[in-house]
Parts: structure tokens; sequence; C-alpha cells
């Protein structure tokens, strides 16, 4: 028995749906971005990932680690990718289903800092607040999964994401994604999960966890966020590309503009993933914003967010992908 919450809206418009494009807006937004892909490319910081472009199909410059892809790729990764993805959880009730006009809920983001529960003190957060919040979130019907929400500040920071999956997975029965920092903690982590699983063949049966990697604007695919979607593809889990660029400053101030930078940067970890195994899962993740620039910071919450975060998902409904938006 899985999970599928309540329609977001259909052509009945059942619920609730915001529509920011046409039809028409949303090809011209996509033959922008097929022409910035194929002529400017995408900067690749990764031999590996170049390597598997290079095969491809794709120009590559290692030169310059400059990666260019024809649009005939960008269709085929596109149509090779499924349109619904199931997020297990460890008690398969909490199992989770991403399709077509279905919202799911989750916590998101990497606080720092926490009010103590006990003493009201003010501190840096812990391993240990994270097997909290877990036990909270688990506890939650209205979350559906649990996403990274805080740092553990008392580990050492070249291994807290498996410490962060370790104190997470033994505190909640929802799924959980992971975001290694490089291939090493991707490789850890995917054998963390076998673990729980029941073995390697379990794991893919069932994932109980899915990748996140996070592209970096503009129009870059750092090493561990290549090496990252490569060995999730390689193990046959879901792979979130979330991009977090920011208007104004990591992308162009305009908001047309920030969506193809966008669109771009998420389709080229989407790209990578298939080429390296046809048929990887993908989410089409964001987290992008705007910059304000009085203050140079990413602004959440702010009315732009918004507006960005409909085109987003709406954008992720025109190439027949679940998406996942954050921030609010």
């Amino acid at each position: 028995m899985v999970k599928r919450n309540v329609s977001a809206g259909r052509s009945a418009w059942q619920g609730f749906g915001l529509k920011i494009f046409s039809d028409d807006d949303l090809y011209q937004i996509h033959l922008a971005t097929l022409e910035v892909l194929e002529h400017s490319g995408l900067y690749v910081q990764s031999n590996e990932a170049m390597d598997i472009f290079e095969n491809g199909g794709c120009k590559v410059d290692r030169q310059q680690k400059k990666v260019r892809i024809p649009a005939y790729v960008v269709e085929d990764a596109l149509n090779s990718a499924p349109q619904k993805v199931v997020l297990c959880g460890r008690d398969p009730e909490k199992d989770l289903v991403l399709e077509a006009n279905r919202v799911n809920f989750c916590p998101f983001g990497e606080g720092i800092m926490v009010n103590d529960p006990e003493t009201g003190e003010y501190r840096k957060s812990t391993k240990a607040d994270i097997a909290n919040v877990a036990k909270l979130v688990d506890g939650l019907d209205e979350y559906d999964m649990l996403e990274f929400t805080i740092a553990a500040r008392d580990v050492n920071p070249k291994t807290a994401c498996l410490h962060t999956y370790e104190a997470t997975v033994a505190n909640t029965s929802k799924h959980i994604p992971q975001s290694p920092d490089d291939a090493e903690t991707a490789k850890i982590l995917i054998e963390m999960a076998e673990a729980v699983a029941g073995g390697k063949e379990k794991l893919q049966q069932r994932p109980i966890v899915s990748g996140c990697a996070c592209p970096q604007s503009p129009l870059s695919l750092s090493r561990g966020c290549c090496e990252a979607i490569i060995e999730y593809a390689r193990a046959g889990l879901p792979m979130n590309v979330l991009s977090m660029a920011m208007a104004g400053g990591s992308s162009p101030v305009t908001l047309a503009g920030t969506l193809v930078t966008h669109n771009c940067e998420v389709l080229g970890g989407h790209i990578l993933a298939q080429l390296t195994r046809r048929g990887t899962p993908v989410i089409y993740g964001s987290s992008t914003t705007i910059l304000d620039l009085r203050r140079a910071t990413a602004t959440v919450g702010c009315p732009e967010l918004g507006m960005i975060s409909a085109a987003v998902a709406q954008m992720a409904q025109y190439y027949l992908l679940p998406s996942y938006v954050a921030g609010g």
C-alpha cells in the first residue's frame, strides 16, 4: 500500500492550481534552454562526468571544462526519465508516490542554531537534535518524508552527512533524502541504506533513500554534485537535482532569465543521470529565489520566491517530471 495525497488540481479544477505560463511560454523557455545548453554549455568540474557526457554525444572542451549538450541529447534524456517516482519508507505504509497533480510536504533547511527544548538556551545544533526532529516528524501525518533540517555541529564536518543519516534513519519510518558531499560519502551513504533495507537488491526494489545534488549557479556542476548524481544513478536510486540560483546574484536579475538558467542547471544534472543509467528516476528540484541587493542575502518567503516556485512546478509538469520546491 502506498500513500497518494489529495490531487492539487485537475482539468476540472478540483483543489487549487496556479498557472503562471501558457503552453507557448513554456515552449519558449524550453527553446531558450536548448540554445544555452548547446552553445554556452555547462562548466563541469568532474573528469568522470565529462567522460559520460562525451560518450553520450556531447561536445566536451576539457581544457575549459566546458560541456555543450546538443538538443537531441536533452530530448532523449527527458524521454527516458520515469514520470512517476516512488519514494519508499522503512514502513511500507509510509511509501510516497510522486506523480502528476499531487502535493506532498516535508521539512527543509539546514539550521545551525536551536533553542534548547529543556533549558531554552540558544545554542549550536547537534546530532541529538537531528534525532529529536526525526522523532517529531515521524509522528506528524502532515509530513510525508523527512528532508534534512538542522546541522550536526558537534561532529566532524567531513562526515556530517553520514551522522545526519544515522541519526535520522534510527528515528523515523518515513523516506529520507541523503545529501552526499562527494563520491566517497555517496557510496558510504548508499551502503548504510543497503544495510537498513536488507541488502543491495532490496534497496533497489524499495528505495528508502534518494539523493540530492545541487548545481552551482551560474551554469556549473561541481565535482561533488556530479559524483553524487553518478553514484545514485549507478545504484538505481532516485535523485533530486535542485538548483539554488539567486536572481540578481548568481543568475540574471530578471525572473525569466533566472528560470532559463535554473532550467539549464537542473536539466544538466538530469541528463548526466540518464547518460549514467538510462531510466534513473529524477526529481526536478528548486530552491531558487532572489538576492536582496541591499543586504546581500537570499530572500526566502518573498513574493518572487512564490512566483519562481510556481513557475518551476509548471516547468516540471511540462517535462512530465515530479518536482520538489523548497522555501516558504
